[in-house]
């Protein structure tokens, strides 16, 4: 009977995707699709057929527990459909019809109905685990406790909205669980919407503020591009700044870095894990090293904090930037961690209310730094587990594809590299045809600010890999939720789109008849 009802709504639902009058708005920004179908399922969540039978005893318990998840099930499903068509149709300048979306849009039925008939066999925790994949990265999900202290947090903030003490409590606990998690002070953590904004205080931040004392900043090649992004701004407005070199496993040279150091540096800036290969930096020398200098040392930790144990004390770092959805926790939210002792200064980018501290002005978001604090607390706790976990599957995954597929070469350093990002040429291939080939999989070939260019990643360049493999590389995203099945996967898949591509590939017959490949020159069309 659910079933029935359930299906009923379900094609209410289909029956309104998407009114001609929506197409406009689509097609000038498909994200107008999530916002639509957002409006639509809140409905579907309090229709009054369904509703009761969740609110029953045991006999019912399924049903409380599998409507929410396929509430969130089709409004994913639904989003990603739309708007994958949007955008198709859109590049081809074709004209999208209603038609065309409900089309695609039944094709979900089936989907549903199989989930609505497995009630047995289909447990609840790992269709939740499952979908928690859309709410952050697709290399990250978000963990049920932190969602869940999101959705109460946002109740509490919309029934009592105003109501400073709730502020309060949360600024006064939210700052222990991040602080808790990289041995700092609570009043050294300053919340932003994400890396990339802590990225851009931290580094215009303290070179605005010192800028008639010093005037040079130093960082890597390999850096985020954010990072690199700030630094060219930085030299637009007349600042001097030193992009020192890595070494070919990806890690910087301590005795260059001590070189470029000069009595006009304010500050370095090196990032802790390398979103594209996961190479670990030597965090702890390069802090001692600016230290002795009397230089400020930044390291973007987005992607090493919650992983891997990090002390900013015992790293000697005076700034550190956290994204909440590379700790399974919600996207929108993120911090910047500032020494107080010995005290960093930072001039503020944004002006208005002066919030945190006078550093960073703007309401801040508190549903998303509840959730970003359950996510770091969960992390401390699961840190030894999470990393076995992934490090296990990490060997498995690079083991199996070396082993079944010629020519396949990890990049970065095999020691110093955090497992869970794993970077991977295969060579005389094109990465873009084998990520098409491999459209079953949530892979990149490069990181997700990157990924759209098809350039061949600066990062790979960075470390001297030859331009044919820079442009064959994929990185692959291992974390909390992966499984042992996905990996065994992943490798059968690759090896056989790899074989095939192969075979159509001049790169490999050019190679198979001799050919010195490094004697191509690539031309961009």
């Amino acid at each position: 009977m659910l079933q029935e009802d359930f299906l009923r709504r379900f094609d209410d639902v289909l029956s309104l995707v998407v009114p001609n009058w929506e197409l406009d708005s689509f097609i000038a920004n498909p994200l107008n699709v999530d916002i639509y179908l957002q409006e639509e399922l809140i409905d579907l969540q309090s229709n009054e057929e369904i509703k009761p039978r969740m609110e029953r005893g045991y006999e019912y318990f399924w049903l409380r527990e599998e409507i929410p998840v396929l509430i969130v099930t089709l409004w994913a499903t639904m989003k990603s459909v739309v708007t994958d068509l949007v955008m198709k149709k859109r590049n081809r300048l074709e004209v999208v019809n209603r038609g065309d979306l409900r089309l695609r849009v039944m094709s979900m039925r089936p989907n549903i109905e199989r989930i609505l008939a497995g009630k047995g066999k289909l447990p609840v925790p790992s269709v939740r685990k499952g979908l928690q994949h859309a709410f952050a990265t697709s290399a990250s999900r978000a963990d049920t406790d932190s969602l869940s202290a999101i959705k109460q947090r946002t109740v509490e903030d919309y029934e009592k909205a105003g109501v400073r003490p709730l502020y309060m409590d949360v600024q006064s606990t939210t700052p222990m669980e991040v602080a808790d998690l990289i041995g700092a002070d609570p009043r050294e953590i300053v919340f932003t919407s994400g890396a990339t904004e802590a990225n851009n205080l931290a580094i215009k931040g303290v070179t605005h503020f010192y800028k008639d004392k010093k005037n040079h900043v130093i960082t890597t090649q390999t850096e985020h591009k954010c990072v690199l992004d700030s630094c060219r701004y930085l030299e637009n407005e007349g600042f001097k700044v030193t992009y020192l070199p890595v070494e070919s496993n990806g890690i910087v040279n301590l005795q260059h870095l001590d070189e470029a150091i000069t009595d006009e540096t304010s500050l370095v800036s090196v990032m802790t894990v390398n979103n594209e290969i996961g190479v670990i930096q030597p965090i702890d020398k390069i802090g001692e090293l600016c230290r002795r200098r009397k230089v400020f040392f930044h390291t973007d930790g987005a992607q090493a904090v919650g992983k891997i144990p990090m002390n900013v004390n015992k790293l000697t770092v005076d700034l550190m930037s956290i994204s909440g959805h590379k700790i399974y926790g919600p996207k929108g939210i993120g911090a910047l961690y500032v020494r107080r002792r010995p005290r960093v200064r930072l001039e503020a980018q944004m002006s208005g209310g002066g919030q945190e501290r006078g550093l960073r002005s703007g309401t801040v978001p508190t549903p998303l730094v509840v959730g970003l604090g359950a996510a770091c607390r969960i992390c401390r706790d699961e840190m030894e587990f999470d990393y076995a976990h992934v490090k296990r599957l990490s060997d498995r995954l690079i083991k199996g594809i070396q082993t079944s597929v010629q020519h396949a070469i990890l990049n970065g350093d095999p020691v110093s590299r955090y497992p869970g990002c794993v970077n991977i040429s295969f060579a005389y291939v094109e990465g873009e045809s084998l990520l098409m080939a491999l459209k079953e999989v949530a892979l990149s070939s490069g990181s997700a600010c990157t990924s759209a260019s098809l350039e061949p990643s600066y990062v790979l360049r960075a470390i001297g890999a030859d331009e044919d493999l820079a442009h064959s590389s994929i990185r692959f995203g291992i974390g909390r939720f992966t499984t042992v099945d996905e990996v065994d996967y992943t490798v059968s898949k690759c090896a056989k789109e790899v074989a095939r591509l192969r075979e159509m590939s001049p790169l490999w017959e050019m190679f198979q008849e001799g050919v010195d490949i490094k004697s191509v020159k690539w031309v961009q069309h």
